[in-house]
């Protein structure tokens, strides 16, 4: 269940270019290459951060809040479709880049919530860690963490009455039986087979524009949105739809941290990971419970990661690393994770989507070695770097 995509950033020309690899650094934090005003890169090789478990190859950027702002951009700037982080980064003109949230490699849909530019292009009913993104063009570019999920409804309002209505997925492939909503950052049309009823709906408040039975592929304008119910027998109120019926869309977050609703509305871009690692100066636990997260699979076993986070200056982080391959790097475990963390005095940070997905880009480059044989993975969305 999930998505509508989004707007991204404004590029800038890019300067002071990185080679591939920038030299390791042997210390903490170490001295690193200026890749733009605001923008430092970093590489390191340092066993101790796997507790000598065997090679590892760490990348990271530090980023001055003041001098970028940072934004999720979706590939092919809609939900349908993937591409690799170095091509959206280029598309964007961004001086660096990593891949964001997890996603269904088949068709890019993303796993969990994702906000972009402002707008919802997944809902998901599952918690997981997730970071707020508030990056305005002037100011500097603020960061929270949580662990959330959000869930759509509709309210249609019939014979003077609103009736509540759940939504089963935004923006998402339509199951019978369910009711899905797409927007014009999913794509042209809904991408729908036969066998259903799609509304139409347009302007403020949204209305009822047209209704199509056993059609598919309705196309969605850029100023509404389009219903589609999975089956021709529509249950009650949705039977109710008709032309010129005004429907509200709403969207309700959970926050196991307490973020006020008026900051995730305030928010440029919310990006769902798994595992929150530190929020507030903490180190969470129970991602078992809380993120339904396999310990044994996931948390326990050595990775490719990428890592998002603020240290103790309020510099933000972005750290990819390499895994899945034992003569250059092993990886790391959630342990390994947190030993970073401690490491960079981050007093927040949120484990990314990774495995073959990891991939950091400085400079229209992908200096890491991303793990899956065939190269770079194709990815749904990336956190795309720009100097103001």
């Amino acid at each position: 269940m999930r998505r509508l995509s989004a707007v991204a950033l404004i590029g800038f020309v890019l300067v002071n270019a990185v080679p591939p690899r920038a030299q390791s650094i042997a210390g903490w934090p170490g001295r690193g290459q200026r890749v733009a005003d605001g923008v430092e890169y970093f590489t390191s090789t340092d066993r101790s951060l796997v507790g000598s478990a065997g090679p590892i190859a760490v990348f990271l950027l530090r980023l001055d809040a003041a001098r970028v702002r940072l934004s999720s951009v979706h590939a092919r700037d809609e939900v349908m479709g993937v591409e690799t982080v170095d091509v959206i980064a280029r598309r964007h003109r961004a001086v660096a880049a990593i891949n964001g949230g997890f996603f269904n490699r088949k068709n890019g849909d993303p796993q969990f919530v994702l906000k972009e530019a402002g707008e919802l292009v997944s809902d998901a009913a599952v918690v997981k860690g997730a970071v707020l993104i508030r990056s305005p063009a002037r100011g500097r570019t603020d960061l929270a963490f949580d662990q959330l999920n959000a869930r759509v409804t509709l309210r249609i309002s019939v014979d003077g009455r609103d009736r509540i209505v759940p939504v089963s997925g935004l923006n998402t492939t339509r199951a019978r039986g369910k009711l899905m909503l797409y927007n014009a950052r999913y794509h042209a049309d809904t991408d729908t087979a036969r066998n259903g009823v799609e509304w139409t709906l347009r302007g403020s408040p949204l209305r009822v524009v047209s209704v199509r039975r056993d059609a598919g592929r309705s196309p969605i304008p850029k100023d509404g949105v389009v219903l589609s119910y999975g089956g021709l027998e529509v249950p009650a109120p949705l039977d109710a739809l008709a032309i010129g019926t005004i429907v509200n869309i709403d969207v309700t977050w959970t926050s196991l941290h307490g973020s006020p609703r008026q900051a995730i509305d305030a928010a440029d871009d919310v990006v769902a990971g798994a595992g929150l690692l530190r929020v507030k100066g903490s180190a969470p636990a129970n991602w078992e419970r809380a993120e339904s997260l396999s310990r044994e699979r996931f948390l326990d076993m050595r990775h490719p990661r990428t890592l998002i986070g603020v240290d103790a200056r309020g510099a933000i982080w972005l750290v990819a690393i390499d895994g899945r391959q034992p003569d250059y790097s092993i990886g790391m475990t959630f342990a390994d994770l947190q030993r970073l963390c401690d490491r960079l005095q981050l007093t927040d940070a949120l484990n990314l989507d990774g495995g073959g997905s990891t991939t950091m880009v400085v400079n229209d480059r992908i200096v890491n070695r991303p793990s899956d044989a065939a190269g770079p993975r194709p990815v749904s969305d990336a956190l795309l770097v720009s100097p103001r």
